[in-house]
């Protein structure tokens, strides 16, 4: 039998889901399971970097879980698990750390991005996070990482720390992972304007009830230059159509832009017909996710079992990484 390649992606749990996780990962992580060997983690000490109240992390972690198990991630199949139930994560981050330059770290984009939006938390796991994320990747021996373009550079760190490691120890014990582009276009927020972000409070949640979702979509903004009903639209600026280009059918979506340009319908018809046609699409997930919901008890006993999967592949690469460094 011929081996699968291996996956692997990690996410910082923020509690429940947007369509922006979905659209962009989620539904990747479930499509990837057909012919891939998959690992997916919520990695819930990085979300310590930048995370003030910590009180929520456990419920953050659950609401998470249930999202992705809800959208099609089947446990069977793949392991699922919380990143502080390894600690070999730990323990590989500590070790490559000793191969990585300080003025690395200090040079990439996501430290300064991250220290620009919080000055007075400038905090040591800032500075270790990529290093932390390559041990999460090449813990599994991952063969692919899905992510978008603009986390190329995370990727090539990664592919560098690896070479460095098995340079210096003369041991080819750490693999290189290749990116697996996600081709999903940026998911705009109900704003319009930018990526749909809890921190932007422009997110529309999977979890949310049918009449929520109707109210939230009621509330997006549209074509700016639509000023009155009669006047002509353009459904290419307008982020509501972007969406009917998932939820809608081809036919759906082609009446609804030739009535935008034409005015012959308006904006709050479009946003309900968008409404309607999320609602559908999303019916079954929400059904799944109640379910789990109702047993929560269950929740956690697949993420323990992932993490107990995790772990036996975990110390067969942490064995190899100690032989390779001379630890007794």
């Amino acid at each position: 039998m011929t081996k699968r390649p291996r996956v692997f992606s990690g996410a910082r749990p923020t509690g429940r889901q947007h369509l922006g996780n979905y659209l962009g990962a989620i539904k990747n992580y479930v499509a990837l399971q057909a012919d891939h060997d998959c690992v997916y983690c919520i990695v819930d000490l990085h979300a310590m970097t930048t995370l003030e109240d910590l009180h929520l992390l456990r419920a953050h972690t659950a609401e998470m879980a249930l999202d992705w198990l809800a959208a099609g991630i089947r446990p069977a199949d793949s392991i699922m698990f919380v990143q502080s139930h390894v600690p070999q994560h730990a323990e590989l981050h500590t070790i490559l750390s000793m191969f990585t330059p300080l003025g690395k770290l200090t040079d990439l984009p996501h430290f300064k991005d991250k220290v620009r939006l919080q000055p007075h938390n400038v905090n040591y796991g800032l500075v270790g996070y990529p290093v932390l994320m390559t041990a999460d990747i090449v813990l599994y021996k991952t063969n692919l990482v899905p992510v978008g373009i603009d986390q190329e550079s995370h990727i090539e760190f990664c592919r560098e720390v690896v070479r460095t490691f098995n340079h210096r120890t003369g041991a080819s014990v750490l693999v290189e992972p290749q990116m697996k582009n996600t081709e999903y276009p940026k998911v705009l927020g109900t704003d319009g304007q930018r990526k749909m972000s809890k921190s932007e409070n422009n997110q529309i949640e999977l979890a949310l009830t049918a009449a929520e979702t109707v109210n939230v979509v009621r509330s997006m903004v549209t074509d700016p230059a639509r000023v009155r009903r009669t006047d002509p639209g353009n459904p290419d600026v307008c982020n509501v159509f972007a969406l009917h280009k998932t939820f809608s059918t081809p036919a759906a979506v082609q009446e609804v832009g030739t009535g935008c340009r034409s005015a012959a319908i308006g904006c709050v018809e479009c946003k309900l017909k968008l409404a309607e046609n999320m609602n559908s699409g999303l019916a079954e997930l929400r059904e799944r996710r109640a379910a789990f919901a109702a047993r929560p008890d269950d929740v956690w006993d697949i993420l323990r079992d992932g993490a107990q999967r995790a772990r036996a592949l975990a110390a067969k690469t942490m064995d190899e990484v100690r032989a390779a460094i001379g630890l007794p």
